[in-house]
């Protein structure tokens, strides 16, 4: 896939604007829904039992993120995720410190088997610990590469029916039989919370505007790490760097992605 596929992908969100349900956690709710905005999609958070169906029911796609766990909102994820389940709604699940704890990856595999996810996106240890529940994280950081999950994401792919993506130095999007890679981005994005979890909101808009999930979410990973990287060359440190990552996801021109993607 090249510039021009992830430049038509953008131009389908901004025309599109499609309604993006996000339940997610308390730390990036409002990093993620500023980018939402900013991309052109229409972010709403709810995430009390008693609406989430009825929010499910009007939105383009379900983004469900188990970054601050409770009990209540795992209710409501698995109730989000079996009415998206019957509407035929995309979900994007981003199991975020999966094998950190045991009751992390309970419930990130309940979630799974619930809601079959059209999109699993975590880092290079979570994508591992849904395959084996004895892989331990550090908290919500990696302590694997994204080069060496590549052969669980295929295999998770295959046991899901999801596209999964492995976040990285390079970002690697599977379908359980191709592996696409972006390869843009730059290390100072680590350093500001949330970017991955804003990646998982950025795919819930693009799949919510392509049926092809697949394509959708690589133009998602390719517009977010090159926005990521235009705005870091415009930023001193992390605190300037979310400014300016909103500032260019908003203002990213097709020129823009086809003088920086690196195919």
């Amino acid at each position: 896939m090249n510039a021009e596929i992830i430049t038509q992908q953008l131009e389908q969100v901004r025309q599109k604007a499609p309604l993006v349900h996000n339940i997610t956690n308390f730390v990036v709710m409002n990093n993620t829904a500023n980018a939402l905005l900013a991309l052109g999609a229409s972010p709403v958070m709810a995430h009390a039992v008693n609406e989430v169906t009825d929010m499910v029911n009007i939105a383009g796609a379900l983004v469900i993120n188990m970054g601050t766990l409770s009990e209540h909102w795992v209710e409501a994820m698995l109730a989000a995720g079996k009415q998206a389940k019957v509407n035929g709604t995309p979900v994007v699940f981003d199991p975020v410190g999966v094998g950190a704890t045991p009751y992390r990856t309970e419930v990130a595999q309940k979630i799974i088997d619930v809601c079959q996810p059209s999109v699993i996106r975590g880092n290079g240890s979570e994508i591992m610990a849904l395959l084996n529940s004895n892989t331990k994280t550090k908290g919500v950081d990696s302590t694997a590469s994204s080069e060496s999950a590549v052969d669980s994401a295929k295999e998770l792919a295959g046991q899901t029916g999801a596209v999964v993506v492995i976040s990285g130095s390079t970002d690697y999007i599977t379908d359980g039989k191709e592996v696409l890679e972006v390869k843009n981005g730059d290390t100072m994005m680590t350093k500001v919370t949330g970017m991955g979890c804003t990646a998982t909101a950025v795919i819930g808009a693009f799949v919510a505007a392509e049926k092809d999930c697949l394509k959708a979410t690589f133009a998602a990973m390719a517009v977010m790490s090159i926005a990521g990287e235009l705005a870091v060359k415009k930023s001193a440190g992390p605190g300037s760097l979310q400014m300016n990552f909103l500032d260019t996801i908003y203002q990213l021109s097709a020129a823009d992605i086809e003088n920086t993607f690196a195919e």
